[in-house]
């Protein structure tokens, strides 16, 4: 049984808070018949082709795989506060979900506010190391790992010498996309150019759910030469996929294997490749973890020596330069190259 809220007005989540508290308090640990598990979107939630539907994949496979009795996912909204995201969090722990994942590194500083309320309740917060608790585990990802590989595919397929790059917005965890796309270009074709974009700027996070400024900056890279352009802007990759297809040109997708998902499937022949975050893999092994009660806190690494970042192969586009790609990868797990985490100045 799945119950999804798409959205919480303030009235609803002060009705919903003094529900939960006059009886539904958190228990200490999992329910006789099986784990009530809560999940906290980042915007855009499930639906939007990529980093929300990772998570979304992760819970569903959990359902069918582990004792799960009830889940509840809940969507973060274009500005809000971080009192709303707290609001969220303490509503999922208050109605008794145990464990609940928090889906992006912008709810690090209300976890941190939370988690120390709710003792008994396990948390996961992904993408960020920030918030530090005995009851907090953070899954990571090693995103330049992948991003190097996307970005030699990229320059091995290219017939331009220009690339490009949009990020959602200017943060750090996509600071590490892009300094793994342009390590990954730069081995292939040192005097090739990236040309580079940001949606938006932190903290406004509105370019990883703004398709239309998506396809306005792709059609920008697309007339300055790009001929393929990694998107790494969430949900705003929609807009960019439908700007490479109309333009007869590609696009490196990002966190899902975008070629596979129903809502692009009109424009997927564009789709070259996708970094795929493995967002899935680190919420089932959570919601695993805290079954068989061997829970740990703290940091938990997905890089390409764990299965965590990888590169899709669908469509069969970049079967021709495979060969040199699972080089670099297992040169990368091998330690030989050493992927930066900053971009260029």
């Amino acid at each position: 049984m799945r119950n999804r809220l798409k959205w919480l007005t303030p009235a609803l989540v002060a009705t919903a808070l003094v529900a939960a508290a006059c009886g539904n308090q958190a228990p200490n640990g999992p329910a006789e018949d099986g784990l009530r598990v809560g999940l906290a979107y980042d915007i855009g939630g499930r639906g939007d082709q990529s980093f929300n539907d990772a998570a979304a994949r992760g819970l569903d496979e959990a359902k069918a795989k582990l004792r799960v009795a009830k889940t509840q996912e809940l969507e973060a909204t274009a500005g809000e506060s971080d009192q709303a995201k707290e609001q969220r969090l303490r509503l999922l722990a208050q109605q008794g979900f145990n464990p609940i994942i928090a889906v992006g590194f912008a709810y690090a500083g209300p976890l941190q506010k939370i988690a120390g309320q709710f003792p008994g309740t396990r948390f996961a917060l992904i993408d960020s190391l920030d918030a530090h608790a005995p009851n907090v585990a953070n899954l990571v990802f090693a995103e330049q790992e992948g991003s190097y590989l996307v970005g030699a595919a990229a320059a091995l397929k290219s017939k331009t010498e220009t690339v490009g790059f949009i990020g959602g917005a200017n943060t750090p965890i996509i600071g590490k996309f892009l300094a793994g796309f342009e390590a990954g270009v730069t081995a292939v074709s040192p005097k090739k150019k990236v040309l580079v974009q940001y949606l938006s700027q932190a903290p406004d996070f509105s370019g990883f759910s703004s398709p239309d400024k998506g396809r306005v900056a792709a059609d920008g890279m697309y007339q300055r030469g790009a001929d393929i352009v990694f998107s790494a802007a969430g949900g705003s990759s929609t807009g960019i996929v439908q700007a490479a297809h109309q333009s007869g040109k590609r696009v490196i997708g990002v966190d899902s294997d975008q070629y596979l998902q129903p809502a692009l499937a009109s424009a997927k022949d564009a789709i070259l490749t996708s970094m795929v975050k493995r967002v899935d893999r680190a919420v089932l092994d959570f919601v695993a973890d805290v079954e068989q009660n061997r829970f740990v806190a703290g940091e938990h690494l997905y890089g390409l020596k764990q299965n965590g970042v990888t590169y899709a192969t669908s469509g069969g586009f970049v079967d021709d330069v495979k060969p040199r790609l699972e080089q670099m990868r297992q040169a990368i797990v091998d330690g030989t190259i050493v992927v930066p985490t900053t971009p260029k100045a």
